[in-house]
């Protein structure tokens, strides 16, 4: 959803061949808070949310970033694409419902305002292991709302390059995935690349990459369904999917060497979900400029589940492998899931306390038995603040195998490697690193960790 003035030129063609195919609306199933699929056989989940909480509290900060106001400080205003919200964190435009669902609300006030809401991973770093696969998946109902009661409406769940992260006049050459964009309440869902420069290039910028297709069976607005991306490194190709059905592919055939590798070859990507209002997509799909006084306000994107699954071969500090390589550098900040922390400059998970934790899915130790475990550790605590560096396996509540005691080390940003022996590991494990104090207070931060 990053500049994309000229894109809308191609969205009108695609709307009209998708309102003609659009099939009747169908009776709805699976239920509204489906927990995150199981993993299948081959693949190994890396990282997911499926918005468990009480209703009215906000998503995990532990997981989201919260993008305020109308742009990145320093950035292109309105976000770069002429949407008019403004973005908040409040529980009005953004919140758990409950029942396990993330709602992003688009709200009006008397003056004409609108405010929405956008998240963003902590993690920036989702790509797939050296010829394997990434895929990243979402259960989302888009705004439930039509005709001209939908006009302006821009829902999008989407991912960018790393690099964007503070230098917001790369794109689109670091790259963009657009998962799912929707505008005006089309029954359609768009699959986009952007890539390479700006305008033009093998992208076609500002119209990217992309095509489009009506939700199977139930309409896009009325029902949940499924927006999966996948990132297939071996075959050097993209590939879009709603429902299981594949309706958009691009590779790097189509794009040449050098564009394909200026937005795979760094760090990875972070995962964005939001909803805009008005803007250069809606407002050229329309003909004019959306919202229009005919718009609803109060109509909400739904997130059951957001869920990042990779295969292949990879470990040690490659974070898009299957599992990990327990006798490599384990980076604390590509844990599968965390509870508590912070991601701190994307180096390390700062600030842990009593009760946190830190799961690192299908760690392989094989046939070669771990007896030590190593981390890399800091701490600024108080005197007198200390804890525990626990390891678990399978559980973060079974008996930990080994830990070491870590109190002030002189600084959060002062680290030392610390050693503890562990009882004899060896196969395949989920491993948890518990976080156990007497104290509430923080005790330590984590860099990175490895067996041995």
């Amino acid at each position: 959803m990053e500049p994309r003035s000229n894109r809308a030129r191609r969205a009108l063609v695609a709307a009209a061949a998708v309102l003609a195919a659009a099939p009747a609306a169908v009776a709805v199933t699976t239920p509204a808070n489906a927990s995150v699929p199981s993993t299948p056989p081959g693949w190994t989940l890396q990282w997911s949310d499926d918005f468990t909480g009480a209703a009215g509290s906000l998503p995990s900060s532990s997981n989201w970033i919260f993008d305020l106001g109308h742009n990145y400080p320093g950035g292109p205003a309105n976000w770069g694409t002429g949407e008019i919200q403004n973005y908040t964190n409040s529980p009005n435009n953004i919140k758990l419902d409950g029942a396990g669902n993330l709602r992003i609300t688009a709200l009006r006030d008397g003056a004409g305002n609108w405010t929405s809401a956008r998240i963003e991973t902590q993690r920036s770093n989702f790509k797939p292991p050296a010829g394997g696969k990434l895929a990243i998946e979402g259960r989302i109902q888009m705004p439930n709302v039509t005709g001209d009661a939908a006009l302006g409406y821009w829902p999008a769940f989407w991912a960018l390059g790393s690099p964007y992260r503070g230098n917001y006049w790369n794109w689109p050459a670091i790259g963009e995935f657009d998962i799912m964009e929707n505008v005006n309440g089309l029954n359609s869902v768009w699959g986009v690349l952007h890539c390479g420069v700006n305008p033009g290039g093998p992208c076609d910028e500002t119209n990217g990459r992309g095509a489009s297709r009506a939700c199977p069976g139930s309409s896009c607005q009325s029902a949940f369904h499924t927006y999966r991306f996948e990132w297939d490194d071996g075959a050097k190709e993209l590939r879009w999917y709603v429902d299981g059905q594949q309706f958009h592919t691009v590779s790097q055939s189509q794009l040449g060497a050098e564009t394909w590798n200026n937005m795979t070859n760094h760090a990875g990507y972070f995962i964005l979900l939001n909803l805009a209002m008005g803007g250069a997509f809606p407002n050229g799909v329309a003909g004019f400029n959306t919202p229009t006084a005919a718009t609803v306000p109060g109509h909400s994107l739904v997130v059951d589940y957001v869920a990042v699954w990779s295969s292949g071969n990879g470990g040690g500090e490659n974070p898009g492998g299957s599992g990990w390589d327990a006798y490599g550098e384990i980076q604390a900040e590509q844990a599968t899931s965390r509870s508590g922390g912070t991601v701190e400059g994307g180096q390390a998970v700062a600030q842990l306390g009593n009760g946190n934790s830190l799961k690192f899915s299908g760690v392989r130790f094989g046939s070669r038995t771990a007896t030590q475990f190593n981390a890399r550790v800091a701490s600024g605590a108080a005197s007198g603040v200390s804890g525990l560096v626990e390891v678990r396996l399978d559980s973060p509540t079974a008996t930990p195998v080994g830990s070491f005691a870590i109190a002030n080390t002189g600084g959060w940003q002062s680290w030392r490697t610390v050693p503890a022996n562990i009882a004899g590991v060896t196969g395949t494990h989920d491993v948890y690193i518990t976080f156990t104090s007497g104290q509430p207070a923080p005790f330590t931060s984590v860099d990175w960790i490895k067996f041995g």
